[in-house]
């Protein structure tokens, strides 16, 4: 096992090569990548990021195929479809278990939302006291799916249940790291980029434990937390960097 320092070094080294523009091209953070408004972005980046599960180039088709949907035109689709529209979504397949009905009803929330305020970081904001996402991902959810019970909620993960919530993790890496690495967008000026986790997955989870970074063997939110003890002993002011050395790892199998 290698030592702190050590480890340090060479995960530092591999959130270098890999936090780079080559990174986005097999990526589902190439859809928002498409956009320079920041509504676009935020829209496009939550709904990729809400299916990201399976095969990375099936996520990035059925990403395609909700844009294609809005006319490539994200923002003014939500403010400003019709009935008609979403009746025309409601029956078409989307990706996996996230249908048209799934899409038809983020659709109105975002609308919902996006009356109310210009941005999404406004949902997300942490409280001085909080040292992570935790309670800023339940304030999102409880604004974002309103009281009334529906299938979507499923596809909206939270943590007070001890779910990783590893897809908005990962939205909120895009949204919020700003290192002029052109990957990660960094648009949201309010957050600091110290409060990130690693969005943890099946791939994410077996590299830590190789490297000895954690010990639990279930990937929920105690192992995020577990993680970020490591993560920001390396790095406390960006510790999401070291999603790329892990996913760069998972995709090379070097340590295997």
């Amino acid at each position: 096992m290698l030592k702190f320092e050590e480890l340090r070094i060479f995960l530092d080294e591999k959130a270098d090569q890999y936090n780079c523009p080559d990174f986005i091209e097999n990526d589902p953070i190439q859809i928002p990548h498409r956009f320079s408004l920041k509504q676009d972005i935020e829209i496009a980046g939550f709904l990729a990021a809400t299916i990201s599960w399976g095969n990375r180039k099936a996520i990035i088709k059925s990403a395609e195929k909700m844009l294609e949907i809005m006319g490539n035109s994200p923002f003014d689709f939500v403010m400003n479809h019709s009935e008609k529209d979403l009746q025309e979504i409601q029956a078409k397949s989307i990706h996996r278990t996230f249908n048209g009905e799934d899409f038809v009803y983020f659709i109105k929330q975002f609308n919902r939302i996006y009356t109310e305020n210009e941005s999404l970081e406004k949902l997300f904001e942490i409280n001085e006291s909080e040292t992570n996402f935790i309670h800023a991902i339940e304030r999102f959810r409880s604004q974002f799916l309103g009281t009334e019970k529906h299938r979507s909620h499923k596809h909206v993960s939270s943590p007070y249940k001890n779910s990783s919530t590893k897809r908005i993790i990962m939205f909120l890496r895009w949204m919020v790291r700003k290192d002029r690495r052109g990957v990660d967008f960094g648009i949201w000026g309010n957050i600091n980029p110290r409060y990130l986790s690693i969005p943890l997955d099946v791939h994410t989870g077996n590299i830590s434990r190789k490297l000895g970074l954690i010990s639990r063997t279930q990937n929920d939110w105690k192992t995020v937390e577990e993680l970020d003890q490591v993560i920001r002993k390396f790095d406390d002011k960006d510790p999401a960097k070291y999603d790329f050395a892990l996913f760069g790892l998972g995709v090379t199998k070097e340590i295997l």
